[in-house]
């Protein structure tokens, strides 16, 4: 699936399961809630924290969803083509840091 698509399933969700889109702030504060979820479980499992037997059963990659899904949902009530503005992206990134990271002396093996 494309972001294109994704979008459009977001889309046929909402107007099917739920009822119509949360208004921009409460998704911009949604949002913020589920990278804080991310951002629990990379601290915790990844990083120097020690993770609490309550979040080890939690799925990285469902929250990670979560954000996705969250974010679709900020494009498409904002009439951003986020397949467009993603590969646009890409392009510009591709183009302005190809030779800039492997110039990089502090991610030198």
């Amino acid at each position: 699936m494309n972001i294109q698509d994704a979008q459009k399933a977001v889309d046929d969700w909402i107007k099917t399961h739920g009822v119509r889109y949360f208004n921009e702030l409460t998704n911009m504060a949604q949002l913020t809630e589920e990278v804080g979820e991310v951002a629990r479980i990379i601290a915790r499992r990844y990083g120097e924290q020690s993770e609490k037997e309550s979040d080890k059963n939690k799925d990285l990659g469902e929250e990670l969803a979560d954000v996705v899904f969250v974010v679709l949902c900020l494009a498409n009530q904002t009439g951003v083509n986020l397949q467009e503005a993603f590969d646009k992206k890409l392009d510009l990134k591709t183009k302005r840091d190809h030779d800039r990271h492997h110039q990089n002396q502090k991610l030198k093996s």
